[in-house]
């Protein structure tokens, strides 16, 4: 990824699981500037990139410059590409064939989170 390029994360910033691992990723000195949203203190943000509320709690996302948008393990595997310490395991999960084995164990955690946070009001539609 180029230097002049940046990444957009979104995060539920009401998940402590969640807080904690973007607090870690953002103590990292990342190789392209990185925009932070938390989507529960600004969600309203998340319409200017074309992500709704209830998709964002469903899953994880990451838009790139280019306005592509990750999701899931896919996301994941974006940000650790740009973030030191994490490229190497960037580069193997794209190498070996181990990304559908953490697509599949991604979604069962994102089910889990949206029907949790679902139970405290935090979301209006039904997982994807």
């Amino acid at each position: 990824m180029c230097d002049d390029r940046r990444l957009i994360v979104v995060y539920d910033g009401g998940c402590p699981l969640c807080s904690r691992e973007i607090g870690h990723y953002r103590r990292l000195q990342a190789l392209v500037p990185i925009e932070w949203i938390d989507l529960t203190r600004e969600p309203e943000r998340l319409q200017a990139f074309g992500v709704a509320v209830d998709d964002a709690m469903t899953e994880f996302h990451v838009l790139d410059s280019s306005s592509l948008r990750y999701k899931g393990a896919d996301a994941f595997v974006m940000l650790w590409g740009v973030l030191p310490y994490y490229r190497v395991l960037a580069w193997l999960c794209r190498t070996l064939p181990v990304l559908p084995l953490l697509r599949r164990i991604y979604r069962r955690f994102a089910r889990w989170h949206y029907r949790r946070r679902c139970s405290v009001n935090m979301c209006s539609g039904p997982p994807a």
